[in-house]
């Protein structure tokens, strides 16, 4: 078998031209998802599929956030009924284990969802950290962004911006986008309580009660929002997380469309 021969110069312009132009593109979106883990691959789904220009920024170089390590690192993680539905859409192949529970595979799951994300044209930025947000007339515009690698290294390096209608913190237990706006913008008035102690009951229906909107132009789902709220922490069942980000689009979206 021959290979077609490709020179640097060749690898290195096309990587230039065509990253460029993926950065040119999402510099004026609809929606940025800060967090590619359960919750923020599922909002960006439904917000595309919903019609808006939807960005999703992860700070390391993959999927899936808490969804990876399953439970104490076994490769499989709980679901239960209706938020199946919401991986069996995405194609995920789903194990019953008793009645409104299901199993399904980890690597599996977040493969999925984030493929399912792609299909319905959100994009994904890998190794990117929002480390401030645009702050105008007291309104959240957008988020201002850093390759993760920068941070790391200690340099000292001047960010970009990226402008939306609506950003979304799907960080997970730290709520990091909500406690950046919290500390940088007292007149939101907004308290991040921290999330309480585990009660997989409570938190599952809690995590989607309390996901919404925390201030103007920013909202939140999955872990974050009960790290906002102050609501119970789950585990490796992952039903609530699913069904955050779902509503968390849909609510954008009726906002959005006023």
């Amino acid at each position: 078998m021959q290979v077609f021969p490709v020179g640097e110069k060749t690898i290195t312009e096309a990587i230039i031209s065509k990253g460029s132009s993926f950065l040119m593109e999402i510099v004026d979106s609809d929606v940025i998802v800060v967090g590619a883990g359960p919750s923020g691959l599922v909002a960006a789904k439904y917000l595309a599929k919903l019609g808006l220009k939807t960005v999703v920024m992860e700070r390391r170089l993959s999927f899936g956030g808490g969804m990876g390590g399953g439970g104490m690192l076994f490769p499989r993680i709980v679901v239960q009924e209706p938020a199946h539905e919401i991986l069996l859409e995405a194609g995920v192949h789903l194990e019953s284990y008793s009645k409104g529970v299901w199993i399904a595979d980890v690597a599996e799951s977040i493969a999925k969802l984030a493929a399912s994300a792609i299909d319905s044209g959100a994009k994904i930025l890998l190794g990117a950290t929002v480390e401030d947000l645009i702050v105008r007339s007291s309104r959240v515009c957008g988020v201002v962004l850093q390759w993760s690698a920068i941070q790391l290294s200690g340099l000292h390096v001047d960010p970009l911006a990226i402008e939306s209608r609506a950003v979304v913190d799907c960080t997970g237990h730290g709520a990091e986008v909500v406690t950046i706006a919290a500390k940088k913008n007292p007149f939101f008035n907004i308290k991040v309580l921290g999330e309480g102690s585990m009660d997989a009951v409570t938190a599952e229906k809690n995590i989607v009660d309390i996901t919404g909107e925390v201030c103007p132009g920013l909202w939140v789902a999955g872990m974050a929002a009960a790290a906002v709220k102050g609501g119970p922490r789950m585990g490796p069942i992952f039903g609530g997380m699913l069904l955050s980000g779902k509503k968390v689009a849909e609510l954008i979206s009726k906002s959005l469309k006023k």
